[in-house]
């Protein structure tokens, strides 16, 4: 699968639709690999003219932030900016919505003004104009699912519907947990306590929202973030439930889905 770069389009004198913003964990994290490969199908099955920034992309530097060196943030902050307005980058469509956050939130103080979408909200987009048709009786018809929500994606940025919608169009069995939406339960890896040891407690955090999940009965927990795939498979895997349930992003749910 050729994926192509930004250099290249600036080579060919032409301009993408869309950048998207793999990030860190999208580029060297083996599970969220399958995340980008199963994103980059979708877009390449619709014909969207996309790139990416490659080597170029550096981390957005939302963990250095999060964990209180500002310094590194601003000096990664800088640079990424310089990239983006090089190529003059107006629209930006990422799976991480820690990625999603700062580069929305956060770089327009620095420089950065783009429009920033997340996937979830992309690939609703993309349905709602029906440029993205599901399969009749495809392979999640009538499944139960349960969805959990980011933090930096539901709290922060206030996005509930979209991955919904998203999931509904599969002709699935949404079952959501007592704590969802805006009550939603951290999976435990945001504000950089990915990277590093928790505090003594009596639960981990991803144990506790993974048996909440688990408790639903549902057969795959869809997630729309690669930090919370990651926590909630722990989860998962805590309780000996990985032949029984399934965490998957809501891209792979779509790419194994449509037409």
């Amino acid at each position: 699968m050729h994926v192509p770069t930004m250099s290249e389009f600036l080579a060919s004198g032409e301009k993408p639709e869309i950048l998207f913003w793999v990030g860190c964990a999208g580029s060297f994290d083996q599970r969220a690999q399958k995340i980008t490969k199963a994103f980059v199908s979708i877009l390449h099955k619709v014909g969207i003219k996309y790139a990416i920034l490659g080597k170029e992309e550096m981390c957005t530097g939302d963990p250095a932030r999060r964990a209180g060196n500002e310094f590194m943030f601003q000096m990664m902050a800088y640079q990424n900016i310089q990239i983006l307005n090089g190529y003059n980058i107006k629209k930006i469509v990422t799976a991480c919505p820690h990625c999603f956050n700062v580069i929305k939130n956060e770089y327009p103080i620095l420089g950065g003004n783009y429009e920033v979408i997340h996937h979830a909200s992309f690939l609703q987009q993309l349905i709602d104009e029906g440029k993205i048709t599901m399969k009749e009786g495809g392979v999640f018809k009538g499944k139960k699912i349960t969805y959990h929500d980011s933090c930096y994606l539901g709290r922060a940025n206030n996005i509930y519907e979209a991955p919904r919608k998203v999931l509904e169009a599969m002709d699935i069995a949404l079952v959501e947990m007592k704590r969802c939406k805006s009550n939603g339960l951290c999976c435990g890896a945001g504000g950089a306590q990915m990277f590093k040891e928790e505090e003594k407690g009596e639960q981990r955090i991803n144990v506790e929202r993974s048996n909440e999940a688990i408790n639903t009965g549902a057969s795959i927990i869809a997630s729309a973030c690669p930090f919370c795939n990651t926590m909630l498979m722990d989860g998962v895997k805590n309780k000996e439930k990985e032949e029984e349930i399934d965490v998957l992003d809501i891209a792979e749910l779509v790419a194994a889905s449509m037409n």
